[in-house]
């Protein structure tokens, strides 16, 4: 399996913001399932790519391109910044999008034991339990696409 590189703002490993579920198959391979998915609060809906093997999920716009939107991923070997990202604590993993240049924006202590850490200006809210990371989504900046290398 590839390495499955986080990059804030710009996509997931070789995958862009902003491009194909067709170039995402061409990368990954077929998801393992698909589901259609409706934002009340948006009057959206997207489609979902499942990679539970792999340890993600591709979100895209239902459009006619079937544009990369946002990704799920809660795979133990993810990296961000050459870093594993969910062997970090807590701490350190803040410290990480801090030291990006990301702000901490909100924290959300849910009743059955999750946190979420919130980083409005990266796109990204992240999921402890326990003080280790258990999942991050990530989506592209809203407004126009551009072109971004993922370095």
């Amino acid at each position: 399996m590839q390495n499955i590189a986080i990059y804030l703002l710009k996509g997931l490993s070789e995958l862009k913001f902003g491009e194909t579920k067709k170039r995402a198959i061409s990368l990954f391979g077929e998801p393992d399932e698909t589901e259609d998915l409706f934002d009340e609060l948006l009057n959206e809906k997207s489609i979902v790519c499942h990679y539970w093997d792999k340890g993600f999920s591709l979100f895209f716009k239902d459009d006619k391109e079937r544009t990369f939107t946002c990704a799920e991923v809660d795979t133990k070997d993810a990296t961000m910044g050459g870093l594993k990202l969910f062997t970090l604590s807590e701490k350190q993993v803040i410290e990480l999008f801090k030291g990006q240049g990301f702000s901490l924006t909100e924290t959300e202590q849910h009743p059955w034991g999750e946190k979420r850490v919130s980083f409005d200006d990266a796109f990204a809210d992240l999921y402890f339990e326990n003080g280790k990371l258990t999942s991050i989504n990530f989506c592209m900046a809203e407004g126009p696409t551009v072109n971004l290398s993922l370095n």
